[in-house]
């Protein structure tokens, strides 16, 4: 299994960096416009997103922990043999936050196409955090 691991500060505030991520049918819009074009929740605790490059996938919700600011998910179909993803939310100061963004993925040489998925997100991510902050 290949391991993940994307981590990156951002100037906001953790409540509100935590609140767009924990939208969890607005992910395109609140956390990473640009790298994903749409979501479409389908009612069974789901959503299907869309990214930039043209990839669809079915994004399952595993759980979201509200005192830790952890939202956990996995990927149902696609190519990928497990996919598992996890992004949690840290105070960092006043007025700053650190987001961690951990993925596992089979088989292992999926890694290296996940990896720069997660780098542009990442920055999408936080390009978009800093804007919106309150």
């Amino acid at each position: 299994m290949t391991t993940i691991y994307k981590e990156f500060i951002v100037e906001a505030d953790a409540e509100q960096v935590w609140d767009a991520l924990r939208d969890f049918g607005a992910v395109h819009t609140r956390l990473a416009p640009g790298f994903l074009t749409d979501c479409k929740l389908d009612g069974k605790g789901a959503r299907i997103v869309s990214f930039a490059n043209g990839l669809v996938a079915r994004e399952l919700l595993v759980g979201i922990d509200e005192p830790n600011r952890r939202l956990a998910y996995t990927v149902t179909d696609g190519k990928a043999s497990y996919h598992h993803a996890s992004a949690q939310v840290f105070a960092d100061g006043e007025g700053r936050s650190r987001f961690v963004w951990i993925t596992d993925v089979l088989p292992d040489e999926f890694g290296a196409y996940v990896e720069p998925m997660m780098v542009k997100g990442g920055e999408a991510m936080k390009t978009t955090l800093e804007t919106q902050r309150g």
